[in-house]
C-alpha cells in the first residue's frame, strides 16, 4: 500500500542516504541473480515464513522488476531491516553465497549489524524496532487465534481532503450511489491529501502543529494511525520527528486515579523503557498520535489554572490530555488527533491552528487495490472486484473500509464454495447488518445499555428524513429525539459544520443515504416497547403508508421496500436481535407480498388482461433480500411471465433474477427485449488486452463466460414448464447457443424461441443450439432468428435439424446474409417429408433470382410451407418467373407469398397471371415498393376479375400506380386492395418492437391523452408506447387496439373500415398496421 511515503522527509539526510545506500547494495544484489533465482527470490518473499518478516502481496510482486523488488522491500521493512530481510531469502532459497556477499558488503559500507538480543546502538533505533514488532501485524475482526495479517499488505491509499463542503456538496456525497458517487470521489480524490504531507507547510509557508483526522466509524482512522508509526519506524515518512507516541482514548479511559505524561508514556510505549529525561527533553522532536477523541468519557473542558506544565506531575487523566491539548503541556510537540465527526465541536474549543483532514474512505482505484491485497490471487480478485462493481449500492457503501473488509470476508468465504458467487447467502441487508455489528461490537457497558433505546429513536429521525427526503438534520432535531446525551451516537451519526452568517451551525447526518433507508425500514419492524409506544415527529408504523407513498413517489423509497424484505428474512432479523437488544416484528410480512403481487397489476396490464406478468426487475430484487425459497414461490405463484425491456443487467442484476427464476414454478414465457447482460466492467472491454484473450476463449468454450450462463442455469433448476422463451437484441454472443441448447434439451414444453438482432450469435451459436435442439425441444414450434449474423453454414446446419424437428412450423431467418448457397443449403432439409415447416421468412438476406429457381422446386415437396417471406431480396422478374413454376405445380400449398422491396417491374405481372389462371392456393400476394406500371397492373387486375381463386388481399403501396389504376384495382369485389401507409404502434428512437424487423417508423398514428387513467398514459398528446411491453410480438399491440376500440370513444377520425389483416409476421415483420391518420383516444 501506497502512503507516498516517498516525498516525506528531509532530503540529504544522514538516515536517508543510509537509506540510498542500502538499496543501492540491494539492487546490485537483485540483478546479480539469474532470471530463475529471481523469480524464486520474489516468490519467497511474497509465499515464505522468515522468521517473523511481514510478507509482500504476490500481486505486487508478480511482474516487479529488479528495480520495483528492490522499491518494494524498502517500503515495506524500511533501509536496513531490508537487507536483513535479503540475506534471509537468499539462505531460504539456498544461495548462501548471494547471502555472504550481500552480508559482506552491508558491513563495509553500514557497519557491523546489530546481534540478535544485543543492546541496540541508541534508544530510537531499538525504539523504532520494537514499533515495527508491535505495529506490523493486525488482527481481523474474525480472526482466530495464531491468525494475523501484515499491516502493510492490508493497507490501501484513502482519500484525505483538507477543504471544507458546503450543504449542497455534503448531500450530493450522501446522496450519490454508483458511477455518480465514484465520479464525486475521483473529484475529491484529485485534491486529496497524502498521510506523509500532514504536516508539511502549506502555500504561504505554515507549518501546522495540530492536526485533526476526521472520520465517520469504520473509515480507517485508527488503521492509519498505526500504519503512521510503522512507516515511520519504517524511515518511511516524518522523519523530522525523533519520537512518535501513540495513545488510544479508549486504553486511556481505563486508567483510574492521578497519573504524569511520563507514566502515560510508559504504558502506551512498546519496547524497554525510554530515558524519558532525555526524549521530553526536546518536545519540538516528538508527536503525539491521539487516537479517537470521540472515545474519551470525561469532560476536557477544564480551567488553565488547573492544567499542568510538567511531564512528571502526577494529576487525573483528564487534565493531562486537556494539557497536551491545549498547548500548556509539552507545548513545542505535534499532535495528530483522531476522531469521528460527532465530537468536532468539542475539539475544536481545545485547538487554535490546527489543520483538518477528512477521510472520505476509498477511491474506485483504491478498492480495486485494497481487493487485491486482500485475496492475494490477481483471479478471484478480480471475480469479486466484477461482482461488487455490478452492485451499484455496495460499490458504493465499499468506500468505507470496515464495509470492504465485510464484503471481501464474505466473497472469499463464498467463492471457496460449490456455485461461486451465483449463490451468494449475504444480501444487500446481510452486509449492512454486519456493518451496524461491527460498529457495535466496540461498546461495552453502560454504551451497550442504551443501544435499543438510541437505535429506536434513530430509526424515527430516518424515517422522518426519508419521508421528507432529507439527508442533513438540524441540531434540534437530534435533541429533540434526545439522541445529543448518548455516547452511541458518534457511531451512526456525523456531524457536519457549516457556515451560517457569521457562525457555525451543527448538521448530522447518517454516513449515507443507503444508511439511513436501512434504519428507516427498520423502524417499521420494531416491536414497540417502553417509550417507543408514542413515535416521535409523528410518524406511523402503518407499512401500507410507506407502501402507498412508493407507488406514488418509487424513487425516494425504492431501498427502504427492499431492506424491509431484506430484514424480513428469519436468520437476519434473529442476527440483528442479538446484536442490538430489540425485538423485530415479523407482521407486515402477509402486507408485503400483497403489495408485491398488486404492484404488477398496472393499469395498462388491467387493459390488455394480462395481469399474470411480471413486469418490474425490482420485484425480484425484493424477492432476492427475502432469500426464502418458500416464500419467493408463494409470492410468484399468481404469475406465468417474466416481461422486461431495454435494462442493462449488471452481475447483481442477473444473480437477482437468477435467484427469482430458481424459484418460478409456474413460468411459462419469459421475456427480456433490449436487455443487455453485462459480464465485464467497462474498464475491462476498454482496449486490447491480448493476454487474457486465451483463458477467455476456453471459458467461452465450456459457457461459463456466456451472459446468460447464469439466467440458463436457473430456467433449468426451476422445473418450470416453459413455453415461450425471447431474447431479442440482448446482444448476446456465439457462447449463448450452447447455454440455450441446454434449456432447449431440459425444457420439452418449450414452443418458441426468439433471439432476434442479437448480431454477434452467428454460426457458433447456431451449431452450439442445434445440438440442444437434437437432444430435445420435442414441441418447439418457432425459432426467430433474424439479424443474427448468420451465413450459409447455419443454413446446412438448420438442413440437418428440421427433419428431426417436425414439431416446428416457423423458422425466421430475414436480416441474415445467408444468400443463394444458403438456401440451397437449407433446401435439402426442406424437401425431406419428415419436415413440417408452415412458415419461412427469409426477407433481405441477400438473395438472387437462383434462390427463386431453388425455392420452387421445393414448393411441390414441401406441402406444410404455407407462407413464404422474401421482401428485401433482389430477385427481379427473373426470380418471379422462375418461382412461378412452383406455385403452379398443384401439390403446392402456399398462401402467403411476400414480395416487397424485391426490384420487380410491370413484366412480372403476366408470370402472377399465369399463377392465378392456374388456380393456386394464394390468399396473401405482397407487391408493395416495387416499380410496377400502370398497364401491366390493370391487367392484373382483369385476371384477377376473371380468375380470383382464393386471394383475398393484394398489398401495393408505393408501387408507384396513379389514382386511376388504384381506382380500378379498388374495385375489385373479392379481392381486397391494401394502399395505405404503414403505422405502427411502437416508435421511438430506440425501436423496442420485439420481433418487428424493419427498424422505427417514419410515422406515429396513436396520439392518446393525458386523461386516459384507462391506459395509465400520461403526458402530452403523441405519447409514446415503448416502454410498455407488449407480449407476443406485436398481438400485444394489436390486442390493445381491441381494448381500445371497446372502451373508449373515438373522438377525431373515423374508425378503419375493417381490411383483410396480415397473418402475424406477416412480409414487414411482425407489425401491426393502424391505417387510420391520426386517433385520440379518452376514457
Amino acid at each position: 500500500m501506497h502512503t507516498d511515503s516517498s516525498r516525506s522527509g528531509a532530503p540529504g539526510s544522514g538516515r536517508r542516504q543510509g537509506q540510498g545506500r542500502a538499496g543501492e547494495l540491494l539492487l546490485r544484489t537483485l540483478e546479480d541473480l539469474s532470471q530463475l533465482d529471481f523469480k524464486g527470490f520474489r516468490n519467497a518473499l511474497a509465499h515464505a515464513e522468515l522468521r517473523g518478516c511481514s510478507r509482500i502481496p504476490w500481486g505486487r510482486l508478480e511482474k516487479a522488476d529488479w528495480i520495483d523488488t528492490k522499491n518494494l522491500m524498502l517500503e515495506f521493512y524500511g533501509a536496513e531491516a531490508a537487507l536483513d530481510v535479503a540475506i534471509t531469502v537468499l539462505e531460504h532459497i539456498h544461495l548462501r553465497h548471494a547471502a555472504a556477499l550481500l552480508r559482506e558488503s552491508r558491513e563495509r559500507a553500514l557497519g557491523p549489524a546489530p546481534l540478535l538480543g544485543s543492546s541496540p546502538p541508541d534508544h530510537r533505533s531499538g525504539y523504532k524496532r520494537a514499533v515495527r514488532q508491535a505495529y506490523s501485524r493486525m488482527k481481523d475482526l474474525n480472526a482466530r487465534v495464531g491468525e494475523s495479517v501484515s499491516l502493510s499488505e492490508r493497507y490501501a491509499r484513502l482519500v484525505m481532503v483538507t477543504e471544507h463542503r458546503d450543504e449542497q456538496q455534503r448531500e450530493c456525497e450522501i446522496a450519490a450511489v454508483g458511477r455518480r458517487h465514484a465520479d464525486v470521489m475521483k473529484e475529491r480524490a484529485s485534491s486529496s491529501i497524502a498521510v506523509a504531507d500532514l504536516f508539511k507547510p502549506d502555500t504561504e509557508g505554515w507549518s501546522p502543529k495540530e492536526v485533526v483526522l476526521l472520520g465517520a466509524a469504520g473509515m480507517g482512522k485508527t488503521m492509519t494511525a498505526r500504519k503512521i508509526m510503522l512507516d515511520w519506524a519504517c524511515d518511511r515518512m516524518f522523519e523530522e520527528f525523533n519520537y512518535v507516541f501513540y495513545i488510544h482514548c479508549r486504553e486511556g479511559n481505563l486508567l483510574a486515579g492521578e497519573a504524569s505524561m511520563a507514566d502515560l508514556l510508559e504504558q502506551c510505549c512498546p519496547g524497554s523503557a525510554l530515558p524519558l529525561d532525555e526524549v521530553l527533553q526536546q518536545s519540538e522532536k516528538l508527536l503525539f498520535i491521539i487516537d479517537g477523541f470521540d472515545e474519551l468519557r470525561f469532560s476536557v473542558e477544564q480551567p488553565w489554572c488547573e492544567l499542568c506544565a510538567e511531564p512528571y506531575e502526577r494529576r487525573p487523566v483528564d487534565v493531562i490530555l486537556t494539557s497536551l491539548f491545549r498547548r500548556r503541556l509539552l507545548c513545542q510537540s505535534s499532535l495528530l488527533i483522531t476522531t469521528r465527526p460527532a465530537a468536532l465541536q468539542s475539539l475544536r474549543q481545545l485547538l487554535e491552528h490546527e489543520r483538518c483532514a477528512e477521510i472520505l474512505g476509498f477511491s474506485e482505484a483504491d478498492r480495486r487495490e485494497y481487493f487485491q491485497q486482500f485475496f492475494g490471487s490477481t483471479e478471484q480478485a478480480a471475480a469479486a472486484f466484477r461482482f461488487v462493481r455490478g452492485h451499484e449500492l455496495l460499490f458504493t457503501m465499499c468506500l468505507v473500509p470496515i464495509v470492504c473488509w465485510i464484503v471481501c470476508t464474505v466473497l472469499r468465504q463464498q467463492l471457496s464454495c460449490a456455485g461461486g458467487l451465483a449463490h451468494s447467502p449475504r444480501t444487500t441487508t446481510g452486509i449492512y447488518v454486519l456493518y451496524l455489528s461491527a460498529l457495535l461490537s466496540s461498546l461495552r457497558g453502560r454504551q451497550r445499555q442504551d443501544v435499543p433505546a438510541v437505535l429506536r429513536r434513530l430509526c424515527c429521525l430516518a424515517a422522518g428524513g426519508v419521508r421528507r427526503q432529507r439527508v442533513l438534520f438540524e441540531e434540534k432535531e437530534v435533541q429533540g429525539l434526545a439522541l445529543g446525551r448518548q455516547d452511541a451516537l458518534p457511531l451512526l451519526l456525523n456531524e457536519h459544520l457549516f457556515q451560517k452568517d457569521i457562525f457555525c451551525v451543527s448538521s448530522y447526518s447518517f454516513i449515507h443515504l443507503s444508511f439511513q433507508e436501512f434504519f428507516a425500514a427498520l423502524f417499521y419492524l420494531l416491536e414497540d416497547e417502553g417509550e417507543a409506544q408514542e413515535t416521535p415527529m409523528g410518524l406511523s408504523r402503518d407499512v401500507k403508508e410507506l407502501l402507498e407513498s412508493y407507488g406514488n413517489s418509487r424513487n425516494y423509497f425504492i431501498l427502504t421496500v427492499r431492506f424491509l424484505f431484506g430484514l424480513l428474512n428469519e436468520d437476519r432479523r434473529r442476527e440483528l436481535e442479538q446484536k442490538t437488544g430489540c425485538k423485530i416484528s415479523a407482521r407486515v410480512m402477509q402486507d408485503l407480498l400483497e403489495w408485491l403481487q398488486d404492484s404488477q397489476k398496472t393499469a395498462l396490464a388491467l387493459l390488455m388482461e394480462e395481469t399474470g406478468l411480471v413486469r418490474d426487475l425490482e420485484l425480484c430484487h425484493c424477492l432476492y433480500e427475502l432469500q426464502d425459497e418458500r416464500l419467493v414461490a408463494a409470492a410468484l405463484r399468481p404469475f406465468t411471465g417474466l416481461c422486461l425491456r431495454g435494462l442493462n443487467l449488471n452481475r447483481f442484476d442477473q444473480v437477482v433474477l437468477s435467484f427469482s427464476l430458481r424459484s418460478f414454478r409456474g413460468l411459462q414465457a419469459l421475456e427480456l427485449g433490449h436487455c443487455c447482460f453485462l459480464w465485464d466492467e467497462p474498464e475491462d472491454t476498454a482496449g486490447p488486452q491480448p493476454q487474457k484473450k486465451p483463458h477467455r476463449e476456453a471459458q467461452e468454450e465450456e459457457c461459463t463466460l456466456s451472459p446468460i450462463h447464469m439466467l440458463c442455469q436457473a430456467l433449468e433448476a426451476s422445473g418450470c414448464k416453459l413455453k415461450t422463451l425471447r431474447l431479442d437484441r440482448c446482444e448476446l454472443s456465439g457462447a449463448c447457443g450452447a447455454a440455450l441448447g441446454s434449456v432447449l434439451g431440459s425444457n420439452p414444453a418449450l414452443t418458441e424461441l426468439g433471439l432476434a438482432g442479437n448480431k454477434d450469435l452467428g454460426d457458433k451459436g447456431v451449431r452450439l443450439l442445434c445440438e440442444g435442439l437434437r437432444r430435445g425441444a420435442g414441441s418447439l414450434r418457432a425459432l426467430r432468428l433474424w439479424q443474427c449474423g448468420l451465413t450459409e453454414l447455419s443454413c446446412e446446419i438448420l438442413a440437418t435439424v428440421l427433419p428431426d424437428t417436425p414439431s416446428l412450423a416457423e423458422l425466421h431467418l430475414g436480416g441474415n446474409a445467408v444468400g443463394d448457397s444458403g438456401v440451397w443449403q437449407l433446401s435439402r432439409g426442406l424437401q425431406d417429408p419428415r419436415c413440417r415447416l408452415h412458415t419461412l421468412r427469409l426477407w433481405q438476406c441477400g438473395l438472387t433470382e437462383l434462390s427463386c429457381e431453388t425455392l420452387a422446386a421445393v414448393l411441390p415437396d414441401t406441402p406444410s410451407l404455407a407462407e413464404l417471406h422474401l421482401g428485401g431480396n433482389a430477385v427481379g422478374d427473373g426470380g418471379v418467373r422462375r418461382l412461378s413454376r412452383g406455385l403452379r405445380d398443384p401439390r403446392c400449398r402456399l398462401h402467403t407469398l411476400s414480395l416487397w422491396q424485391c426490384g420487380l417491374s410491370g413484366a412480372c405481372c403476366e408470370d402472377v397471371c399465369s399463377v392465378l389462371r392456374a388456380g393456386c392456393t394464394l390468399e396473401t400476394l405482397d407487391l408493395s415498393e416495387n416499380n410496377l406500371d400502370n398497364g401491366s397492373v390493370r391487367v392484373l387486375c382483369g385476371v384477377l376479375g376473371q380468375h380470383p381463386g382464393s386471394l383475398q388481399a393484394l398489398w401495393l403501396q408505393s408501387s408507384g400506380l396513379d389514382e386511376e389504376t388504384l381506382q380500378e384495382a379498388a374495385a375489385l369485389e373479392q379481392v381486397k386492395l391494401i394502399t395505405a401507409p404503414w403505422r405502427f404502434l411502437l416508435p421511438g428512437p430506440d425501436w423496442k418492437c420485439c420481433g418487428c424487423s424493419r427498424g422505427p417508423p417514419q410515422s406515429f398514428g396513436l396520439v392518446v391523452r393525458a386523461s386516459n387513467t384507462v391506459c395509465g398514459l400520461t403526458g402530452a398528446a403523441g405519447v409514446g408506447l415503448e416502454q410498455n411491453a407488449f407480449t407476443h410480438r406485436c398481438d400485444g399491440a394489436r390486442v390493445l387496439l381491441q381494448r381500445l376500440n371497446q372502451r373508449c370513444n373515438i373522438l377525431h377520425g373515423r374508425k378503419p373500415r375493417a381490411q383483410p389483416s396480415r397473418t402475424r409476421g406477416s412480409s414487414r415483420g411482425e407489425g401491426t398496421e393502424v391505417t387510420t391518420a391520426k386517433l385520440s383516444l379518452t376514457h
